[in-house]
């Protein structure tokens, strides 16, 4: 895929580091990122990262590109119920979006095409349209209905992708862990990335 937009939702599942290294991650791939939150992600943001995120989507926007060092309006922040924003429809949204972390909620929602917010719609559109739509579930233990969803979503041609870091790489660090997650994730976008060298490669230059 040659259109370097992509969308990135952010919800309420344990996972933010996730979120915050592939957001880093797609900046400087020179994507634009037209990144969605939840209510609850901004909750587990100030849990796990000590991060508080503006609540109007101008300044989250701002937060994330001073702490990116974005180009400017690479980043847009759009509010829950923006629906006029180019993500909300086929004929503009981009064609590839992650759910990063995904909660089993989200997934639900996504899995029955329920729209209710921004999130939920713009997963629906990139399902319609035949785009690209990776989920990053985090939860444990699963129940049936959580791999009932998955299968579904499966079944539709999303890619789940569970964060579930190997070990083979011998991390030694929290942050290598994360790495493995996301390195794997832009794989699967098609994203160059030195973050993890594929099975049976070395990697080729330094992490950043």
């Amino acid at each position: 895929m040659t259109d370097k937009r992509i969308t990135l939702a952010i919800t309420g599942a344990s996972g933010a580091p996730y979120a915050l290294r592939l957001l880093e991650m797609l900046v400087y791939a020179d994507y634009q990122v037209y990144v969605l939150m939840s209510s609850a992600a901004k909750v587990v943001f100030a849990t796990e990262e000590d991060l508080k995120i503006p609540g109007k989507p101008e300044a989250a926007a701002a937060f994330f590109t001073e702490r990116f060092n974005a180009r400017p309006d690479q980043i847009t922040v759009c509010g829950k119920e923006e629906w006029f924003s180019p993500v909300a429809s086929g004929s503009a949204a981009p064609k590839q979006m992650v759910v990063c972390p995904c909660s089993t909620g989200t997934l639900s929602a996504i899995a029955c095409g329920a729209s209710d917010n921004l999130i939920e719609r713009a997963a629906d559109v990139v399902l319609k349209e035949r785009g690209q739509l990776i989920m990053v579930p985090r939860e444990m233990p699963l129940s049936s209905l959580h791999l009932e969803n998955m299968l579904k979503l499966s079944q539709m041609g999303v890619v789940m992708m569970p964060a579930a870091p190997g070990f083979y790489h011998q991390p030694q660090s929290i942050a290598d862990l994360i790495d493995f997650v996301v390195a794997r994730i832009l794989d699967h976008l098609g994203v160059d990335q030195q973050l993890m060298a594929r099975w049976g490669y070395q990697a080729h230059t330094t992490k950043e």
